[in-house]
């Protein structure tokens, strides 16, 4: 079920670095901003690279605009199709939005409002199919055969993971004394692409995935040897939560990461309100794992000098009104 195309081997700098010149102009080059509340509690340094500032809500555009720019005219004339639980559905659709073709997302049942307007407000065409993640690509699968439409992947393609190594890229050479980087793991393409400029620009520093704990399916290969099903998926943070891990970012992370860490809904949930009151950044709760894996000490980072990146900030008003 997973897309491993074009190319063999992990994604070098090279390809970040072309990614980053297709980007350029497109995305927003996001700050990294001192976490003063985090930084104490933690007893480290440590700084927030907000990709809830990015373009559509998330670092997602990054991958999306990177693969779809590398397609012809020809290859994109019925349009292109992605599945997502909505951040890379709404990247998708504002990368198809500036290359002017169609986009259809399929999404799960259960997807949040705001992920669904967002999609639909760039000119998405949305179908819902299911609540797991091979529901809603099977459905994306069926129609791209049908209507002859490019299928974006999520995450499993050497162009996204490309993509969204420029986040880190942008980390390396803003803060070259970083000691660690911590970064949420869904199917991995941002671990992935992270670990890949992290670790050839600063082969000291350290890079660390978080899962949430109902949802690890990257821990699970890394413990297996190999992507395994989950039996089920339990976690409120909808964007860390496909069923099995990728197999190229599997090899990323067996290869290019330190550790994978899980944290617990409650961690998630107490990190999306410090980032919200103490940080006054809002995230969604798939964007605050790496805060949890801190504030929750799921790592030692005592006196280092630490780089979290907050991957999302598409927040339901209902759960922000409920939080607070």
């Amino acid at each position: 079920m997973n897309q491993v195309l074009q190319g063999e081997g992990l994604v070098g700098l090279t390809e970040i670095e072309s990614a980053a010149r297709r980007l350029a102009g497109v995305i927003i080059p996001t700050p990294l901003l001192d976490a003063d509340s985090i930084s104490k509690a933690s007893d480290a340094t440590v700084r927030i690279k907000c990709e809830s500032l990015q373009r559509a809500g998330s670092f997602k555009i990054r991958g999306a605009y990177n693969f779809l720019s590398q397609l012809s005219d020809d290859e994109v004339a019925n349009g292109i199709c992605t599945y997502s639980s909505g951040n890379h559905g709404q990247a998708v659709a504002l990368a198809g939005k500036l290359r002017g073709v169609r986009v259809v997302v399929v999404m799960p049942t259960t997807a949040p409002k705001i992920k669904r307007d967002g999609a639909e407000r760039l000119g998405a065409e949305l179908v819902f199919e299911g609540t797991m993640s091979v529901e809603r690509q099977e459905r994306a699968e069926a129609l791209a055969t049908e209507e002859g439409l490019v299928i974006v992947p999520p995450y499993d393609h050497r162009h996204i993971i490309a993509g969204q190594g420029t986040v880190g890229r942008e980390i390396a050479q803003e803060w070259p004394d970083v000691d660690m980087v911590l970064v949420p793991i869904g199917g991995g393409g941002l671990a992935s692409g992270v670990a890949a400029s992290v670790k050839r620009m600063l082969p000291t520093a350290k890079v660390v995935g978080v899962e949430p704990e109902g949802a690890a399916s990257m821990r699970l290969a890394l413990d297996r040897g190999s992507p395994k099903m989950l039996a089920s998926i339990e976690t409120i943070a909808d964007g860390l939560a496909p069923v099995i891990a990728g197999q190229l970012t599997f090899e990323h992370a067996r290869e290019l990461m330190d550790d994978v860490v899980t944290v617990n809904d409650k961690a998630i949930r107490m990190a999306t309100l410090q980032l919200i009151e103490h940080e006054k950044l809002i995230v969604e709760y798939s964007g605050a794992a790496t805060t949890a894996a801190l504030l929750s000490e799921k790592v030692n980072v005592q006196g280092r000098r630490v780089a979290a990146v907050v991957s999302g900030g598409n927040l339901d008003a209902a759960i922000l009104a409920k939080l607070v």
